[in-house]
């Protein structure tokens, strides 16, 4: 993608990543192996740096933003090695390289997710230890609530138990959200509580969470109908195989362009209103650039002009 953040940052953050949650001199081989690769693989990172922009735009230390953009990354990356395992996904290909449960074993991608899991929380109390009481007691009310039965959890449950005479858009949406927009959420909303950010912004940045992570999910739908496993970095074409939701192939490729369009449009207008709210933030604008782009990128013969 040609639009990013500045460099600065991102360098920071990927260093961070790497070096947050390193093994011990003392940690088992195999998992300290396991825990090593994916700390090599950081991926594009877009969760992390929009947690550590958030932060900073609503005034938590420099620390404290770091904190909070690592431990959503790393929530994330736990989230995938679970995904990719037999019994969830069966995948053999992550961020361009083989699944760790191939490479190290079932157990030690457990292990090593667990582990990511485990640490992010640690940086989680770290990151709001400058917020107020009443911050620091709703930002992790949130992040249970986002991460639990009621979000993560739950949504990925969903897509396991899918079966075809459910595939309905609606039922579609709501498994993103509990699998996909959770996350999401987790990046755009965590730092605004943590920083003490009015209600009424808490609520446009989780609408605006909604609109980005039902975007992010469409856009991987198509990735696996349409890429190769070389093209996306993962495993391809799993979707259809394993008979998970995909929009996609539920109401096909022109008819989920369409979809992602006005969730785009949708973003727009939420933007505008959190930016008459609070200016600081103007740099949201670039992640929907980063969609247009993406979606230029997917499908041949897309135009940023046509999105």
């Amino acid at each position: 993608m040609t639009v990013a953040v500045p460099a600065s940052i991102a360098l920071r953050l990927r260093d961070l990543y790497r070096s947050s949650c390193s093994p011990k001199a003392d940690t088992e081989s195999r998992l300290a192996g396991a825990l090593q690769e994916v700390l090599q693989h950081p991926g594009n990172m877009i969760r992390a740096e929009l947690a550590f922009r958030l932060g900073r735009s609503y005034d938590l230390p420099g620390a404290c933003s770091e904190h909070l953009a690592i431990a959503v990354e790393y929530f994330h990356t736990a989230s995938l090695l679970f995904d990719d395992l037999p019994c969830m996904d069966d995948a053999t290909l992550r961020r361009g390289a083989a699944c760790i449960h191939h490479t190290y074993g079932e157990g030690a991608a457990i292990l090593t997710a667990l582990a990511l899991v485990n640490h992010a929380y640690g940086l989680l109390w770290k990151g709001v230890a400058h917020s107020s009481a009443e911050a620091r007691t709703r930002t992790l009310e949130y992040v249970e609530h986002q991460l639990g039965l009621a979000g993560l959890l739950n949504g990925q449950s969903r897509d396991l138990h899918m079966r075809e005479a459910s595939r309905q858009p609606r039922i579609y949406q709501q498994i993103a959200i509990g699998k996909t927009v959770s996350l999401i959420r987790m990046a755009l909303v965590v730092p605004a509580i943590a920083g003490g950010a009015g209600e009424y912004e808490q609520c446009l940045l989780d609408r605006l969470a909604i609109a980005w992570g039902l975007s992010y999910q469409i856009l991987d739908d198509l990735k696996d109908v349409l890429h190769t496993a070389k093209d996306s970095g993962k495993t391809a074409s799993r979707d259809e195989k394993l008979q998970r939701p995909n929009l996609a192939l539920t109401i096909g490729v022109e008819a989920s362009l369409r979809r992602v369009q006005r969730l785009v449009n949708i973003s727009d207008r939420l933007l505008a209103r959190i930016f008459r709210q609070q200016s600081r933030l103007l740099f949201l604008h670039e992640t929907l650039d980063r969609f247009r782009h993406e979606m230029a990128a997917i499908v041949p013969g897309a135009t940023e002009v046509s999105l």
